[in-house]
C-alpha cells in the first residue's frame, strides 16, 4: 500500500504537455508533406523562421537577391517538372517584385505557389511596415484543368499563433486526404460526335497540320503525338516550347518549311498551343483565310477567344468536376433548398467536402451505421437529389418503379466510374490462379447503361459524360421535377478505397 501511495502521489506531480506549433512550423509541415522540395526566394521580415522550418524538413531553399528572379526561377520549375514552383517572399516590396515570376506563371500556364508575408492583421490600414494590401494586387488563379499561378498571404501574427502538435497533425492529416483525392489520376472526356467531326476534318483535308506546344509538353503527351503523327503521316509543327516532343530532325517535321506550311494547311489542329502572336493569331495572311482549326485545349476561355472550326476542351471528369458543377446547380435552385441523400464511398466523401448545405435538415448520408439504400418514403413537394456510387448494390432498380409510379420529384446521379471504388485496378501479380480470366471483385460492367432503366418504367434518363452534358441534364431534370437518373460516366481510376481503415470498416 506503501509502494502504491508513493506511486500515485508521483503520478499525480507529472504533467503531461502538448507540444506547440506556431504557423511557420505548421506550413513548412504541409510543404514538406505534400511533396514541396524546392523554394526560391528572399528571406527577412516575417518569412526568415518560416524558410528556416523548411529547411530543416527536408526543403531546399535556393536564395536570391532579388524576387523577379526567384520568381522567375520558381514559374520555370513548375513547368520542367510539372510540381508547383514555389516562391518565398517578404512583405509589401518583396510581394510586388514577385509577381514578375507568378505572372509569368499565369501567362504561360505553369505551376506555381508565391507565399508572401504582410503585417498584423490588427495593424492593416494603419501604416505598417511595408503595408500593402496584397490580396488586391495579387489575383490568386487556382483550380482544375489549366495549371497557373497561385497566392498565399500569412499576415506575420498568423506565423506566430500556436497550435498543439496533435491538433496539427489533424489539420494535416484532412489536407493530406484532400491533396490525394486532387492528386488521383484523371480521365479526360471530350464528347465522341466532337472527335469524330475532328478525325473527319483531317480525313478529308488536302494539307492538314498538327500544331503543338508548351501546353502538350507539360501534359507530358510525346508519345500520343508520335502515335498521331506516325499513324496518320500527317506533318507537324511544334511552337517553340513545344519543340522537342518529336524530334526536329523527323521526316514529317515541317520546322523548315513553317511559313509554306501555316500558309497552305487546309485543316490545322492545334495541341496545347495558343493562336497569339506566335501563331499569328491564326490569321491572313500568314495562314489562308479558309483554314479550319482544331483547337485542343484545357482552358474554356481560349477556345471561346479564338473561335475556332472545332473547340475541344479536355477536362478532367472524375468526381470533383462533376460535383462543383452539381453544387453549382443546387445553390442555383435558392429556397427551399433541395434535400440531398448522398451515399456510396468516394461520392459521399467528396460530396461531404464539395457540395454546399445552406439550409437545416437537407442532406442525409449513410449516417452513423453506415448505411446504404436509403428508401424514400414520403412523396415531399420539395426536390430530392440523391448522389450515389452504389447503384446495383444498393437495389435501385427495384424502387425506380415506386419513384415513377408516384411521380417523385427524385433526381438520382449516380457517379459511375465502372466498380466498387472503381474497376479493374489489380496489378499483374493479382491476376493469376484457374478464374484469372473473371471480372476483378471490384468491377462491374463498365459504363453500364443505368439511366436506362427508369425509362423503362416511364422515366427520364440522361446519359453525361462531359461538363456540358451534365449541365444540360441537371438543368432539364431539375427544371422538370419528374423522376430522373442521370448516369455520369467518370475515369475508373478516380476512386479510392475510403473510410476510417484504422477503424477496419
Amino acid at each position: 500500500e506503501a509502494q502504491l501511495s508513493a506511486y500515485m502521489a508521483e503520478s499525480d506531480r507529472i504533467v503531461v504537455q502538448s507540444v506547440l506549433l506556431d504557423g511557420n512550423q505548421l506550413i513548412a509541415k504541409s510543404l514538406a508533406r505534400f511533396g514541396v522540395d524546392r523554394m526560391f526566394g528572399v528571406v527577412g521580415i516575417p518569412v526568415t523562421s518560416l524558410a528556416n522550418r523548411a529547411v530543416s524538413l527536408g526543403v531546399r531553399f535556393l536564395a536570391f537577391h532579388n524576387e523577379q528572379s526567384a520568381g522567375y526561377a520558381a514559374s520555370a520549375y513548375g513547368y520542367l517538372t510539372g510540381r508547383p514552383g514555389v516562391l518565398l517572399t517578404v512583405s509589401g516590396p518583396g510581394c510586388v517584385h514577385g509577381l514578375a515570376g507568378l505572372s509569368n506563371a499565369m501567362a504561360n500556364g505553369w505551376p506555381m505557389v508565391m507565399i508572401s508575408g504582410s503585417c498584423d492583421q490588427k495593424d492593416f490600414g494603419r501604416g505598417d511596415f511595408q503595408e500593402l494590401d496584397q490580396i488586391a494586387a495579387v489575383s490568386a488563379h487556382a483550380g482544375s484543368g489549366r495549371p497557373g499561378g497561385c497566392y498565399l498571404d500569412f499576415p506575420s501574427d498568423v506565423l506566430h499563433q500556436t497550435i498543439s502538435d496533435s491538433e496539427a497533425e489533424g489539420l494535416l492529416a484532412g489536407a493530406a486526404e484532400r491533396f490525394r483525392k486532387l492528386s488521383e489520376e484523371v480521365v479526360f472526356n471530350v464528347q465522341n460526335s466532337q472527335i469524330e467531326e475532328a478525325a473527319s476534318l483531317l480525313r478529308h483535308a488536302e494539307r492538314p497540320l498538327i500544331v503543338f506546344g508548351k501546353g502538350a509538353a507539360f501534359a507530358r503527351a510525346e508519345s500520343a503525338l508520335t502515335k498521331l503523327v506516325e499513324t496518320t503521316g500527317i506533318p507537324f509543327l511544334p511552337t517553340p516550347m513545344g519543340k522537342g516532343l518529336l524530334p526536329d530532325t523527323h521526316d514529317l517535321a515541317a520546322t523548315a518549311a513553317r511559313s509554306l506550311a501555316i500558309g497552305k494547311c487546309d485543316v490545322a489542329l492545334v495541341v496545347g498551343a495558343r493562336l497569339n502572336w506566335l501563331l499569328h493569331f491564326g490569321e491572313p495572311p500568314k495562314w489562308s483565310k479558309d483554314v479550319k482549326f482544331i483547337l485542343v485545349d484545357v482552358w474554356q476561355e481560349e477556345i471561346e477567344l479564338r473561335k475556332p472550326h472545332l473547340g475541344l476542351v479536355v477536362v478532367p471528369f472524375n468526381f470533383l468536376t462533376p460535383m462543383k458543377i452539381i453544387r453549382d446547380a443546387i445553390l442555383g435552385l435558392g429556397s427551399p433548398a433541395p434535400i440531398l441523400v448522398s451515399e456510396g464511398a468516394n461520392t459521399m466523401d467528396v460530396g461531404r467536402a464539395v457540395l454546399v448545405q445552406t439550409e437545416p435538415r437537407t442532406r442525409l448520408d449513410a449516417g452513423t451505421w453506415g448505411q446504404w439504400g436509403w428508401v424514400l418514403v414520403t412523396a415531399l413537394q420539395l426536390l430530392w437529389l440523391l448522389l450515389t456510387g452504389l447503384w446495383l448494390r444498393c437495389g435501385r432498380r427495384f424502387w425506380i418503379w415506386t419513384l415513377v409510379r408516384y411521380q417523385l420529384p427524385v433526381v438520382v446521379i449516380v457517379f459511375n466510374n465502372g466498380g466498387v471504388y472503381g474497376g479493374d485496378r489489380r496489378s499483374p501479380d493479382e491476376i493469376n490462379g484457374p478464374y484469372k480470366d473473371d471480372p476483378a471483385p471490384t468491377s462491374f460492367v463498365p459504363s453500364a447503361a443505368y439511366h436506362t432503366l427508369i425509362e423503362a418504367f416511364g422515366g427520364k434518363g440522361y446519359l453525361a459524360g462531359t461538363p456540358e452534358e451534365l449541365k444540360s441534364a441537371l438543368a432539364e431534370s431539375f427544371a422538370a421535377r419528374k423522376p430522373a437518373v442521370i448516369n455520369v460516366i467518370i475515369d475508373p481510376y478516380a476512386g479510392s478505397e475510403s473510410g476510417r481503415l484504422q477503424h477496419k470498416n
